[in-house]
């Protein structure tokens, strides 16, 4: 049974707007990925966190960014068709062994990663860590249950 001040840790980490996640498909061509930055920064979104993954063709870009909502529009507007998820973002603080805890306690909730990687910002001087995992909301639990600050998308936008 968890003591009470760690479910009010827990409480207070996952309250907010989830982070939302953009990806979008880019041809694998010289250029591709600065007309994107450049048309997001055109229209005051910040790019926040940043994975590539790319094949001989195609070059598959997920955006964490400060206006979800605001580039959702703008792709729309542009006709970038865009996938949009929800992710998890959790600090990485104190310890150099925070990600292995952090996986630990994801391993012992038998909770799957689908994919991570590092954010470019650290509004607190601590690293941030993006997940994916089967099921983003028990992961978001289990982990503000285990001490960890989970991040909402106030945490990171304007």
């Amino acid at each position: 049974m968890q003591s009470d001040s760690l479910q009010e840790t827990a409480q207070a980490t996952t309250k907010g707007s989830p982070i939302r996640q953009l990806s979008v498909f880019l041809p694998n061509r010289v250029g591709s990925l600065m007309a994107l930055i450049k048309l997001l920064q055109e229209n005051s979104i910040e790019v926040l966190g940043l994975s590539m993954q790319d094949t001989t063709e195609m070059t598959l870009v997920r955006l964490i960014l400060s206006d979800p909502e605001g580039a959702a529009l703008l792709f729309i507007e542009k006709g970038i068709p865009y996938i949009d998820c929800q992710i998890i973002v959790v600090e990485l603080n104190e310890t150099v062994h925070r990600l292995t805890e952090c996986l630990s306690a994801l391993l012992a909730a038998e909770l799957n990663i689908e994919f991570c990687y590092p954010m470019l910002v650290r509004p607190n001087h601590f690293p941030l860590f993006v997940l994916h995992c089967d099921d983003v909301e028990m992961a978001g639990d289990v982990l503000g249950g285990a001490g960890f600050r989970v991040l909402c998308q106030s945490d990171l936008s304007r």
